[in-house]
């Protein structure tokens, strides 16, 4: 098992897409550019900043185009899309993104929940997704939802995850992302898993995608980083959930996960003082309250008042 903390953990921030995609207020175009913006400033080199879904399927992100031509892009961020097929790929296109992150449920049955088609229909139209991305330039990543279960199926068989992996490859797609897609992962689960995966492909090319739906969120991310895992997806004030599983809520929580590589000693670069900043900011731009716990508490190196200076202050 690796215990060296000295190698630098990748964030990826995904509240822009896989956060926003859920929410049932409208976040405006203005407020979804100042979000990534504030994003761009806080030390992130990789932001999930929208997706170019079918609008029908995902009203919160229409305005992918607009978001993408009005974002003030910084030197060395890669500002990532997701998307389901050619259509979508020649939307993100068209808008420059920098990267395409194509999804398929390792389970057939979520699969056709969430995308309307079969594995082997996904599988086929991401060979045209490669097809129209050769000689652009552009970066693919290839994500594997419910990779480590799925709430219709139960456990997803380990080979069958292999499969897949190896098929992107096959097809062109460089990096991949593990998504447990509704927070069923466990750490000695991910740990094998990942082991597995890394004897295929470099830690630069795999992505972590946690859920904390049953708390084991960031215990993941240190199963997963013990054995070589290096890259992680979250959202800022714990945002997001798959709107096609049932009981699914957040991704693990942006700040959450950078203090804890900052209480441990692993290097993130990121800003935590402005992640906490913006994440309390999130209550009033969505209406309701965000399940980061960071946010609430504070920092453990930040320091309050004792209770009688208190007193003598307001009398």
């Amino acid at each position: 098992m690796i215990t060296d903390f000295s190698e630098r953990l990748i964030v990826q921030e995904v509240a822009p897409r896989d956060g926003l995609q859920i929410e049932p207020r409208w976040v405006s175009t203005d407020n979804k550019v100042a979000l990534i913006d504030q994003l761009s400033g806080a030390g992130f080199s990789r932001i999930e900043a929208g997706s170019f879904v079918s609008p029908k399927a995902i009203p919160a992100l229409r305005d992918g185009e607009e978001v993408f031509a009005r974002i003030r892009r910084q030197p060395g961020v890669v500002y990532v899309a997701l998307i389901p097929n050619r259509k979508g790929a020649e939307r993100a296109i068209h808008a420059g993104v920098d990267e395409l992150n194509l999804v398929m449920s390792a389970s057939q049955t979520h699969n056709r929940a969430n995308m309307r088609m079969r594995c082997e229909e996904s599988l086929a139209a991401f060979g045209d997704v490669v097809a129209l991305a050769a000689g652009t330039g552009l970066s693919l990543n290839g994500t594997i939802a419910t990779t480590f279960g799925c709430p219709f199926e139960g456990k997803i068989d380990e080979d069958r995850v292999m499969g897949f992996v190896e098929q992107y490859l096959e097809m062109g797609i460089g990096a991949i992302t593990l998504a447990d897609t509704t927070g069923m992962a466990n750490p000695r689960q991910v740990a094998r898993l990942v082991e597995r995966v890394l004897r295929t492909l470099p830690s630069s090319a795999l992505t972590l995608h946690f859920h904390n739906t049953r708390g084991l969120g960031l215990a993941n991310v240190l199963a997963a980083y013990e054995v070589g895992a290096r890259r992680f997806d979250s959202a800022l004030g714990g945002l997001g959930g798959c709107p096609f599983a049932p009981g699914a809520s957040g991704n693990i929580c942006t700040e959450d996960l950078v203090n804890l590589c900052e209480e441990i000693g692993i290097e993130t670069g990121i800003d935590l003082p402005k992640l906490i900043a913006m994440s309390r900011q999130l209550p009033a731009l969505l209406g309701h309250e965000v399940p980061g716990q960071v946010a609430k508490a504070g920092r453990n190196c930040d320091r309050h008042p004792a209770p009688w200076e208190q007193e003598i202050t307001t009398v």
